[in-house]
């Protein structure tokens, strides 16, 4: 799988210095979570990983507060999540994932994203079979003793990577919560550097020469529009 995992990390340093966009998508994800599963963290792991992401990234807690809140005012936008296909320079295969209360304004921006950046738009199903639905857990340890663990956990591990003592535990995605636990009980005061669900590639698309820098633009672009959360690539570079 390689470094698959830090496609989205890449993806959301590039609008770091742009923070109120990044303040935004956090706000309506973690928004989005608390709508649907629960105000209270400790009820709602995905809530409590998304503050935990949140807080890495830098995000004011009144930033955090405030979503919450609103979500268990019960007054706020009705968002519904919407996924895009498509290939960027090179050939290489793009997801975007997006949370819109909009959708005919969010695909009037996304289309031109990927015409501007030398990419473009496919049908549903077009490169998502490409990828897998995982869930991915990224943290320093010992790769025996966590496999042990999770295995005695019961959880369905696809794969543990270990890079000088780094070690990327990959899961399905429905494993997610079970694997979570697992490793948060056996390892008190874990810190994961990568704690989420993802879309994993299955292979990677090489970039050289000119399509890296108008890969690079059309990331840019797509991370530029509004609506747009997560973007999951195959680019290596």
């Amino acid at each position: 799988m390689g470094r698959a995992y830090q496609n989205r990390k890449d993806s959301m340093a590039k609008t770091a210095a742009a923070k109120t966009s990044v303040y935004s998508k956090y706000s309506r994800e973690i928004y989005v979570s608390a709508k649907a599963g629960g105000t209270d963290p400790d009820g709602n792991l995905s809530l409590r990983s998304l503050i935990e992401r949140a807080k890495k990234d830098q995000v004011p807690s009144h930033v955090i507060e405030k979503a919450i809140d609103k979500a268990g005012s019960g007054i706020g936008e009705d968002y519904q999540a919407a996924r895009y296909e498509g290939f960027g320079p090179g050939g290489t295969m793009v997801l975007v994932d997006c949370l819109t209360d909009n959708p005919n304004r969010t695909i009037g921006e996304v289309r031109p994203a990927f015409s501007k950046g030398k990419g473009k738009i496919g049908t549903p199903g077009t490169v998502a079979h490409m990828f897998d639905h995982a869930a991915v857990f990224v943290f320093p340890g010992d790769e025996d003793e966590v496999l042990e663990a999770l295995l005695m956990a019961d959880v369905d591990v696809t794969e543990v990577e270990n890079d000088a003592g780094m070690l990327t535990v990959l899961a399905p995605n429905t494993e997610y919560a079970k694997a979570r636990t697992a490793l948060t009980e056996a390892y008190p005061g874990i810190a994961f550097e990568v704690d989420e669900i993802q879309f994993v590639p299955k292979g990677e698309t090489v970039l050289t020469g000119d399509d890296i820098p108008q890969f690079e633009k059309l990331l840019d672009l797509l991370n530029a529009c509004e609506d747009v959360q997560n973007i999951y690539h195959d680019a290596q570079y």
